[in-house]
This record gives C-alpha cells, structure tokens and sequence, in this order.
C-alpha cells in the first residue's frame, strides 16, 4: 500500500478524510490509545491520557501517523495498529511527541518504517530539525540513533519512576535538510 501522508485530526466518512473537532474523537483516537496503552511500561508514566491526546491534536501544526500490523502506512480501520507517531511542529522545526509500536511488533521493521515516513513527511514540508526527547534507557535509543539522531542535551533526573529512580532525559536532534 502507498504511504499517504501525515495527517492533522482525521477521521474516515465513506472514502474521503474530513477535519474534526474536539467534539468527535474519531476512530483513530481510539487506535492510538490502545497501541498506547500496551506499548508504554507503566513504570516510567510515559503515556499520556485520551485527553491530553484530543488536545494536542488541536493545536496547529500536531500530525500523527499511524502504521498498520502489516506495515501499511494509512492502516484501514478494520486493520490493527501496530503503531503511531505523533508531532508538532512550528516553522521550520517539529518534535516528535510521542512514537510507539506494540511489543508484539518491535524488531519486525515496523518502527523504522514509521519513523522513516515521519522524517520524508518532514523533508517534503520543509522541516529542518527533527528533534525528541527521551529517558536515558530507552531502548529506542537505537532505532533513532540508527537514523542520525544525536544528543544535543541532557535534563539530569528529569523522569521518575514509579519506584521513585530519577532518570535521565536525552534531548536529541536529526538535522534534516540545510533550509
């Protein structure tokens, strides 16, 4: 299949992809809470609830992107969502909030395939800067230091586990093009 590009809040009405408002969550709201829900270890409080995800889906310049068990990039809503990505960017420069796959599917490809769409949808908008940030053991360290990301800071103890183990936070940037 494709890949379509990222999407601002979106949701399915026959074939075509209308815009919505916070009053209707829409069926991908759903898909990424659940793929939130089993992806992120409870004890590091990483997740974020349905709300904080409706709102940051308001704000100008929030996208998401979502990638199917099978590795499609604009899964059905009939098909599983293995995974999503969720941005917002502001000019020329765009974080990556939040990026999960389901342990069922990590180390098949599917977390590269969806940050490599995440990083041509960026190059093709004029995105210069990609940047994220994210607790010192992260095992997707690897996957993002695979595509060039590199550590421009560090904030000391910033996590805290549920066992109260303060944790590190990795600010890291992926020049994207010269602007």
């Amino acid at each position: 299949m494709a890949a379509r590009p990222m999407r601002s809040f979106r949701r399915r009405e026959g074939a075509a992809r209308v815009s919505i408002g916070p009053a209707d969550s829409g069926d991908d709201i759903d898909r990424i809470m659940k793929v939130m829900a089993g992806a992120f270890a409870p004890e590091y409080g990483e997740a974020w609830n349905r709300r904080q995800i409706s709102d940051a889906l308001l704000l100008a310049g929030t996208r998401y992107c979502l990638i199917g068990a099978d590795g499609s990039l604009d899964p059905d809503p009939t098909e599983q969502v293995a995974g999503f990505a969720l941005l917002r960017g502001l000019f020329d420069e765009e974080e990556l909030l939040l990026f999960a796959v389901l342990p069922q599917y990590r180390k098949k490809g599917l977390g590269a395939a969806l940050l490599a769409q995440v990083i041509a949808s960026a190059r093709t908008r004029g995105i210069v800067r990609l940047f994220l940030e994210m607790r010192r053991n992260n095992p997707a360290g690897k996957l993002y230091s695979g595509f060039g990301f590199r550590t421009i800071g560090v904030r000391p103890g910033y996590y805290r586990t549920a066992s109260g183990e303060r944790l590190d936070a990795l600010s890291q940037e992926l020049t994207i093009s010269d602007g």
